[in-house]
């Protein structure tokens, strides 16, 4: 009885792979899409933080002296310090605020444009593009319909010159990642195929060594036979 063998697009299927392949660990090796998420988002979340924790840092400093002017303290150094302090939960709680945004924000927005590059086999401004309006989508839906067009709208306009950005910037080194990945994917194949096509030829040579080891002896029995 002959297996019956599933079959699904050449396409689809070669993309899928791609795009699984993208993403899993070789050889206990974090796969280089992965992390440069991971990199991108830690950078964000710095930068969020940052952007969000300095302005309410010095705001919470200012406002805090502004709302002391009648209170007494022990001494100059007192007083500094307790703004100081003012201003640091403020630059902790609003810096947190914006950076788990930011760095939510940048990993979904590379995790879905390495995707799609990965799955298209191909890294374009496109890609990039669709990545910031889902994204942004994604992060505004809770607003309802008006917020969701307004991400949509948001994200796609921050994707294309982000994207066409990072093409710049791998343009620069050569090759983008999914260049480099397909070479890479190539150079593999081409070892294993070399390594197969040595392994076949041993295997040949050890075939004809055993063949003409066992002619020896049988072509010896033949003369033996004929001689009686």
């Amino acid at each position: 009885m002959e297996s019956v063998k599933y079959s699904c697009p050449s396409h689809h299927c070669k993309s899928w792979v791609m795009l699984t392949e993208n993403f899993s660990c070789d050889q206990q090796q974090y796969p280089e899409e992965a992390v440069n998420i991971i990199k991108s988002a830690f950078t964000g979340g710095v930068v969020g933080w940052v952007y969000g924790g300095v302005p309410a840092f010095q705001q919470a400093r200012r406002a805090f002296i502004e709302r002391s002017q009648g209170e007494l303290f022990q001494n100059q150094a007192d007083a500094v310090q307790s703004a100081h302090r003012a201003g640091l939960r403020s630059f902790i709680r609003y810096g947190w605020r914006w950076s788990w945004r930011v760095a939510a924000f940048v990993a979904l927005f590379n995790s879905v444009s390495a995707s799609l590059s990965a799955y298209r086999n191909k890294t374009t401004i496109g890609n990039y593009a669709t990545a910031g309006g889902f994204t942004g989508a994604l992060f505004r839906m809770h607003l309802g319909l008006q917020g969701l067009a307004s991400g949509f709208i948001f994200g796609t306009a921050f994707g294309i010159p982000a994207g066409g950005l990072i093409i710049f910037i791998q343009n620069l080194a050569g090759e983008t990642l999914q260049e480099k990945r397909n070479r890479e994917r190539r150079e593999q194949y081409e070892q294993k195929l070399a390594e197969w096509q040595s392994r076949l030829s041993v295997t040949e040579v050890l075939g004809q060594m055993e063949s003409n080891t066992l002619e020896g002896p049988q072509m010896e029995i033949a003369k033996e036979s004929r001689s009686y």
